[in-house]
């Protein structure tokens, strides 16, 4: 007598991953148009100083210093994570409209879109974390690479369609109108998250308080081989990138004197090489393992922008080196990223899932304002081209963290940690 197939379908015949996916694209092209929209709003509509740009950026990024942690072991305790999700892009769309409102009736001021930012921020650190439960949940363990892989893909094309849609709608519509419009955005991945239907892990209550639920998170990710060094690396690339890519446009347009057109090129490219690296992740990671793939991917990421402070000549070739560094690096990331985070949910246990995520969030997202500010103060105090080379040798220094693991020796998907 045959016995039933309970193998899961091929994952794009899988409707409730389809629908995850789908929600996840919309929103991140919603999140590329936010990115250049809100800070033009600012700029086009209350003529912005530098030092009020920064406030705002501040802004968007502080709710990850302040609630990632704590926001990991509440959201361990909610019974649907799949609703603090919708619950969040409907805020968000709510708020990116309370902007055009307030420029129609002339009442816009900074302080409201500082508490925009905030407020799209923290809404921010809620989807997201509880997206780290949500996605083992719909996708089988057999595809996490696969899906891994479509979704950095999707991100990939944010990038290079976001800020593009964006400038045309500002152009044509104004930067507060855009907003109105991108709130749909929101709205629509609401849409698609509503109608997924799956089992959500069981909540289970340990009888531990915050602070002791804090403890135990922390105690899992700094005390397992894998994703001690996986976080280790990951936070070092992010501090040395970060140190590098605040001083890169300047540097970039006043030392090597790169027209602004040539410039934005370049960076174009660099996006079409993370939807190439997303599209070979799952193929290179089948052909030398996922630790390995970690591995490569961790040093493919910055060691191209070695070519950054050594290029010279004319404009050409100029924009032609920094598009293919820009490239080379894209298509780095995009292997690091699929694979690593492919590990991370291999790895760890529903149980303590959120408190894993706010974990990471807290350090990863945490440590890219301090590499920002520390790249413009090195690039004030010793040069730009020496802090760029602070940057690119820096984070190389992440790879470290992967000799010394057993990740380099992980070729199949690791067991999940008891």
């Amino acid at each position: 007598m045959n016995q039933p197939n309970t193998e899961p379908p091929p994952l794009l015949r899988q409707p409730e991953f389809l629908k995850l996916w789908a929600a996840q694209s919309i929103s991140q092209v919603g999140d590329q148009v936010t990115f250049l929209a809100l800070p033009l709003t600012a700029v086009l509509t209350l003529d912005a100083s530098a030092a009020q740009m920064g406030l705002l950026m501040a802004a968007e990024l502080m709710p990850h210093l302040l609630f990632s942690l704590f926001a990991g072991v509440w959201i361990e305790r909610r019974p649907n994570r799949r609703r603090l999700m919708i619950a969040a892009d409907i805020a968000r769309a709510g708020l990116l409209v309370s902007v055009p409102l307030a420029a129609a009736f002339d009442v816009l001021t900074f302080p409201q879109l500082y508490a925009v930012g905030f407020a799209a921020g923290s809404c921010a650190v809620l989807f997201d974390i509880s997206w780290a439960t949500l996605f083992p949940a719909v996708v089988p363990r057999r595809d996490f690479v696969d899906a891994n892989s479509k979704l950095s893909l999707s991100r990939s094309i944010s990038f290079v369609t976001g800020p593009a849609l964006a400038g045309f709608l500002v152009q044509a519509l104004t930067a507060p109108v855009t907003l109105l419009l991108d709130a749909f955005s929101f709205v629509g991945s609401a849409l698609f998250l509503g109608r997924i239907r799956t089992q959500e892990p069981q909540v289970e209550r340990d009888g531990n308080g915050v602070l002791d639920a804090l403890r135990d998170g922390m105690r899992f990710v700094l005390k397992d081989d894998l994703i001690r060094a996986d976080l280790g690396c990951a936070a070092t690339v992010n501090l040395f990138n970060y140190v590098f890519h605040a001083i890169f446009i300047l540097y970039a347009t006043k030392e090597l004197g790169v027209a602004p057109g040539t410039l934005g090129i370049a960076l174009g490219v660099g996006a079409v090489g993370g939807i190439l690296g997303a599209l070979v992740a799952p193929r290179f990671e089948r052909a030398i393992g996922i630790g390995p793939s970690v591995v490569v991917g961790s040093v493919l990421f910055p060691a191209p922008l070695v070519l950054v402070p050594i290029a010279s000549g004319s404009e050409l070739t100029l924009g032609l080196i920094l598009g293919t560094a820009e490239f080379l690096s894209s298509v780095g990331v995009m292997i690091f990223d699929v694979s690593a985070a492919s590990m991370l949910f291999m790895r760890t246990p529903d149980r303590i899932r959120a408190r894993t995520a706010g974990t990471f969030r807290f350090v990863n997202y945490g440590i890219r304002p301090i590499g920002a500010l520390l790249g413009g103060a090195l690039g004030t105090a010793i040069g730009l081209q020496t802090t760029l080379w602070i940057g690119v040798l820096g984070a190389l220094l992440g790879v470290v963290w992967l000799v010394f693991s057993p990740i380099p020796r992980l070729r199949e998907a690791p067991a999940e940690a008891t």
